[in-house]
């Protein structure tokens, strides 16, 4: 149980982090790679930060198959 919380709560966090990211202005951003409006659209920094969200993601996802520690 207390594996599943931990995991909920670090996917929680980066994920947040990572919508705080991207949806951020910053002068850095590089050029657009997929404009979604006038405004907005998918920079070439966002992609970046989205590769390395997908790859925490996969870490997790790799962490929740592993075997659990049996007590003796």
């Amino acid at each position: 149980m207390l594996r599943w919380l931990s995991l909920a709560v670090v996917a929680g966090v980066l994920t947040g982090f990572t919508l705080l990211l991207v949806t951020g202005e910053y002068i850095n951003d590089g050029p657009v790679l997929i404009r979604m409006s006038a405004t907005r659209g998918l920079h070439v920094g966002d992609a970046f930060v989205l590769l390395g969200w997908a790859a925490s993601m996969l870490a997790l996802g790799r962490l929740v198959t592993l075997p659990g520690q049996r007590h003796r």
